[in-house]
């Protein structure tokens, strides 16, 4: 046997491995659940085709209506997993997508885009925009999916994600405000526990473990980077951050979280570059990264679903 085959290249456990020969073995992420209707909720989900050349999807999560053309807000939801592992398929985000879905009472569509190393950062970011031009072709009715065309709100439009599923969502809303995006309203962005970093340690960083892995990871997943001071990895080295092109934001930290000053510190960063919106900051005491995902039925992962539905929901 090729002794490349088992020797490790690069070990990210407990998320990702990678061989000598090539090989790449997700250690977390790669369970599946079918789509269809969930007897907890009552919401029904189904899977779609984005790009079938560029093997890009999404997973649609439409709650139960009083009215069948009923207009709902638009979620569009990019996953979390350090830009490597993970899917909207898998049970920890089919659960969180339902459990959203049913309690803000939106119309849920979560981002299934490729993944590194197979596909480098910043492929994820492309394939997320490609997946939110497909989701706005349904603005004005004549949409491939129906239930977009139909029920769909197109003025009343978030953009929400998890750790670099929140990278992504912020990079989502720079774009719209940059480019726009026709027919779409985006209103604001949910960013949980975002992964952003940066060479200078801020706050209580250079007391905390795991930062060698954080800046390895990066370059595992985007090995054209400059560093950790890459735009794409660092808000405050982008100088388009003050495009945002949404009215409000809700950043999400955990106290327990490496990144939790990150979030703080965009804060900070959005009031000061131009952008004319409101950014609020929610903090959870006690709790570490993406708690809300690992246990869904604890009181502080119930309050913070109740926070973002919150936020939707604002008029």
């Amino acid at each position: 046997m090729n002794s490349s085959s088992t020797e490790v290249a690069l070990d990210f456990s407990p998320m990702i491995k990678l061989y000598k020969n090539g090989r790449v073995e997700r250690l977390l992420g790669s369970d599946v659940v079918a789509p269809g209707l969930d007897p907890a909720t009552n919401v029904e989900s189904k899977d779609v085709i984005i790009s079938k050349d560029d093997d890009v999807s999404a997973r649609i999560f439409l709650p139960k209506l009083n009215d069948p053309t009923q207009k709902l807000p638009l979620f569009v939801y990019f996953h979390g997993g350090g830009f490597c592992i993970e899917s909207p398929s898998s049970p920890t985000y089919h659960t969180f997508l339902n459990s959203i879905v049913s309690k803000a009472n939106v119309i849920g569509v979560s981002v299934r885009y490729r993944r590194a190393p197979e596909h480098p950062v910043p492929i994820a970011h492309d394939d997320s925009w490609t997946s939110l031009k497909w989701v706005a072709s349904h603005f004005n009715g004549t949409g491939p999916e129906e239930c977009l065309n139909r029920n769909a709100d197109f003025k009343n439009v978030f953009f929400a994600g998890d750790s670099a599923g929140a990278n992504i969502a912020h990079h989502m809303g720079i774009r719209v405000g940059t480019h726009g995006l026709d027919g779409v309203n985006l209103k604001g962005i949910v960013l949980v526990h975002s992964y952003f970093w940066g060479e200078e340690r801020i706050g209580c960083e250079a007391e905390k473990p795991h930062l060698a892995l954080v800046e390895n990871l990066w370059r595992f997943t985007c090995p054209t980077s400059i560093g950790s001071d890459d735009p794409l990895l660092n808000p405050d080295k982008d100088p388009n951050l003050g495009n945002m092109g949404c009215e409000r934001v809700l950043v999400c930290v955990a106290e327990k979280d490496l990144f939790r000053d990150r979030g703080w510190y965009y804060k900070e960063l959005l009031e000061k570059c131009g952008w004319h919106g409101v950014v609020e900051v929610t903090e959870t005491i006690g709790e570490g990264h993406v708690f809300h995902l690992l246990n869904p039925g604890s009181d502080n992962a119930v309050s913070l679903l109740d926070r973002i539905a919150s936020f939707i929901n604002h008029t």
